[in-house]
């Protein structure tokens, strides 16, 4: 074959340092957008971005050339620095972890639509709960002493 065909998604999920609820409904739709912007700059499909006050959810279609870690790490570096800059919190900071859940094309828009309910979502659910159940979901061995 000449030629090379690739669909690769992941649903990236990282929480505010220490799970801080420092991310205002004020500021957060610009944080989502300026993040996927990022991710478009960095050659990527930011297909959707979404969250609450203490943490984020990036919907990412890349390329194979993309190393996940470098992104994550460019990602959250550039939109940190946004905060600091443009809504003036020097202490932001993200966790320094994430999750990283590949997507089959055919669950894009589901995860996406997961997405985009955030605030409902989480009117039932914390994030820690959320995020064991991903884990749980994806079939991950974790150990809790180590996930927060």
């Amino acid at each position: 074959m000449p030629s090379t065909h690739t669909s690769l998604h992941y649903h990236f999920v990282f929480s505010t340092k220490g799970r801080d609820r420092s991310i205002d409904p004020k500021w957060r739709d610009d944080l989502h957008r300026y993040m996927g912007g990022i991710v478009r700059g960095l050659g990527g499909a930011g297909l959707s971005v979404g969250g609450v006050d203490d943490h984020v959810h990036v919907l990412a279609g890349l390329k194979p050339t993309h190393c996940v870690s470098d992104v994550l790490r460019d990602l959250k570096k550039s939109s940190s620095v946004w905060v600091h800059d443009h809504v003036g919190i020097r202490h932001f900071a993200w966790q320094e972890g994430y999750g990283g859940f590949t997507v089959s094309r055919s669950k894009v828009d589901e995860v996406r639509a997961y997405i985009e309910r955030q605030e409902e979502h989480h009117r039932h659910l914390s994030f820690q709960e959320e995020y064991l159940e991903l884990l749980k979901s994806h079939q991950l061995e974790y150990d809790e002493r180590f996930v927060w």
